[in-house]
């Protein structure tokens, strides 16, 4: 069985040989992108409806900002946030728990998440995170294989959590 780990580096592995075959090919060389967590707005128009419940999101390296084709995030969830369960058709995601605790949405259904906990989610799998504690939960988060929520094929389960 392979570990959360392992598919994590796995993935990030695919990601690095994608872009040094394209530099292989006479694309220009790279250029390093580098922001600041004060530099970059919280993400404006995330609806409730659409499984994104009072959290506070930063797309730090995405397609738009960095030319990338992977989008890395932070989110802060308040004491009652929650990330709806969801999937993404067109990338994998994983997210490192840096601070706080609370419930992540499985396969096999609500199961306990802590600080340190890293969890990751292969394209098509249901996924979210609910803080069900007293103080805010901050998550570092990735989606490999997709520069935007629109490239990800984002979807809310039908069913979500109310």
């Amino acid at each position: 069985m392979t570990s959360s780990a392992e598919k994590i580096g796995s993935a990030l592995g695919k990601a690095v040989k994608s872009t040094v075959a394209k530099w292989k090919e006479g694309e220009p060389a790279p250029v390093m992108y580098r922001t600041n967590l004060r530099d970059v707005p919280k993400v404006e128009g995330l609806k409730r409806d659409d499984g994104w419940v009072d959290m506070q999101v930063q797309f730090l390296i995405d397609k738009k900002t960095a030319g990338a084709d992977h989008v890395v995030g932070w989110t802060v969830l308040k004491p009652g946030a929650r990330h709806e369960n969801h999937r993404h058709h067109n990338c994998d995601e994983f997210f490192i728990v840096l601070k706080g605790h609370g419930m992540i949405y499985t396969e096999h259904g609500d199961k306990p998440s802590v600080e340190g906990d890293v969890v990751y989610s292969p394209r098509g799998c249901w996924h979210g995170f609910n803080n069900t504690s007293n103080e805010d939960v901050v998550l570092v988060w990735g989606w490999m294989g997709a520069g935007s929520i629109e490239a990800s094929g984002y979807e809310v389960h039908p069913e979500i959590h109310k």
